[in-house]
């Protein structure tokens, strides 16, 4: 068996499973959020947060691993400009990530408790919401750019 092959399959595998996941529960957070509807805002946000404990938090650690075990076995050097711009775009989806993942596990708590209350949703819960949405923009965009980094390897000269 190739080794170099089997680390890009993990890799691939794990970048469409991290950024997969990431859209996937954007996706339902945004229209669960829009919704008005405090259960489905509960049941969601629970789930998003408990997606992002299994598929993305090992993904994300999964990513670099195999990603410089890659680079390494390629030859390329990390100063490399595409592979450079690359770890970069990742450190800014990921310094994005972090405060979401916080957001996410505070909005499933102020959810769960407004359900259980038969509440509406507190005003902190929007606040937190805008800055979820906030973050998520960057972070996709920089994976976006990413993945087209990863399949082109341009010629870039900073």
């Amino acid at each position: 068996m190739n080794t170099y092959l089997v680390l890009k399959w993990l890799h691939i595998v794990s970048s469409v499973l991290m950024v997969g996941t990431g859209l996937g529960s954007a996706f339902y957070m945004f229209f669960a959020n829009r919704s008005g509807s405090v259960p489905a805002q509960a049941v969601v946000s629970r789930l998003v947060v408990r997606a992002d404990w299994w598929f993305t938090t090992p993904t994300v650690i999964l990513q670099p691993v195999t990603g410089f075990a890659l680079a390494h076995m390629a030859g390329w050097p990390l100063s490399t400009p595409w592979l450079a711009l690359s770890l970069g775009l990742f450190a800014l989806a990921g310094l994005c990530w972090l405060p979401v993942v916080w957001l996410q596990i505070r909005m499933a708590a102020l959810a769960a408790q407004a359900h259980r209350d038969a509440m509406p949703l507190p005003a902190l819960y929007l606040r937190y919401q805008r800055w979820w949405e906030l973050l998520g923009y960057p972070a996709f965009v920089a994976m976006a750019v990413v993945f087209w980094l990863m399949v082109n390897k341009p010629q870039l000269s900073f």
